[in-house]
């Protein structure tokens, strides 16, 4: 399954027409000027905001008499279609974040992370989550959620480090035969060498991650700043800014600390999947 983000290869376009003005020595007033269009307009290509077309690329490359066959490429593969929609999942969201990570530290409180969850149990989510959706908003779900997999399975695949809770672990989503069914699941996971998995037993006491499950991510293009991505009763929010990633990453390096290594964590996660 070919995987790209628009949203990010719109973003690494931009910073790229931004240098090649900056190199070109030509301010944002002049070269809007020149491209026929607004100073405003310009600015938002030059973050990101908008999409920058084949066409303007041209038109740039001309007015800053610099040429970059890769901006071309670069524009078109910002204009292509996300691989989600293959599922009906119109919104950017998550997946959008996900698809070009070479990182991720998640937390988790109340259920087993996406990456993990077995047919019967993200079912069961889905269905509790998001009541009266007709079977093929489920369906899409489903499917779009078990080919992320592919993410931690797949050719280079993700670096997984991921905290779950004791309690996400106890509760029986989908009744005790789903429960055991995904709880031996999860262990089989912690054999990828590029995944970590970690219990927060209760026995732990309070801890910073108590108001709010979360992912860190992490990207291998040094210009892309981490995000830390939280969802809410009303939708997800995520965020870049350096004091909202710094404080998730010390929270998850508290929560990671407080837990248990690695094999205890499995052999408490067969543990409790017995009691089922």
């Amino acid at each position: 399954m070919a995987r790209t983000s628009p949203t990010f290869r719109r973003r690494r376009l931009a910073r790229r027409i931004r240098q090649l003005r900056e190199d070109a020595g030509m301010t944002q007033e002049k070269a809007a000027a020149g491209l026929d269009m607004s100073t405003s307009a310009l600015s938002r290509k030059e973050t990101g905001e908008v999409a920058t077309s084949v066409h303007e690329v041209r038109s740039m490359m001309d007015l800053y008499d610099r040429y970059d066959p890769d901006l071309l490429d670069l524009a078109r593969a910002a204009r292509e279609t996300p691989w989600w929609h293959a599922y009906g999942i119109k919104d950017r969201g998550y997946p959008d974040l996900e698809t070009e990570a070479c990182r991720v530290r998640e937390f988790t409180l109340a259920y087993i992370p996406g990456l993990f969850q077995t047919e019967d149990y993200m079912r069961t989510l889905f269905e509790v989550g998001n009541p009266g959706c007709s079977e093929s908003f489920i369906g899409n779900a489903v499917a779009l959620r078990s080919a992320r997999r592919e993410l931690i399975s797949g050719q280079d695949p993700l670096d997984y480090s991921v905290v779950v809770d004791e309690m996400a672990l106890r509760r029986p989503v989908g009744g005790a035969g789903t429960m055991r069914k995904q709880l031996l699941e999860l262990g089989k996971y912690a054999d990828l060498p590029n995944v970590s998995i970690r219990v927060l037993p209760i026995s732990a006491g309070a801890h910073g991650g108590m108001e709010s499950a979360f992912c860190l991510l992490s990207y291998a293009d040094p210009d892309e700043p981490d995000v830390v991505y939280v969802e809410h009763v009303a939708g997800s929010i995520f965020s870049g800014k350096t004091h909202d990633v710094q404080r998730a990453s010390v929270v998850f390096a508290e929560v990671r600390d407080a837990a248990l290594d690695s094999g205890p964590s499995i052999d408490f996660i067969e543990q409790i999947a017995r009691e089922f």
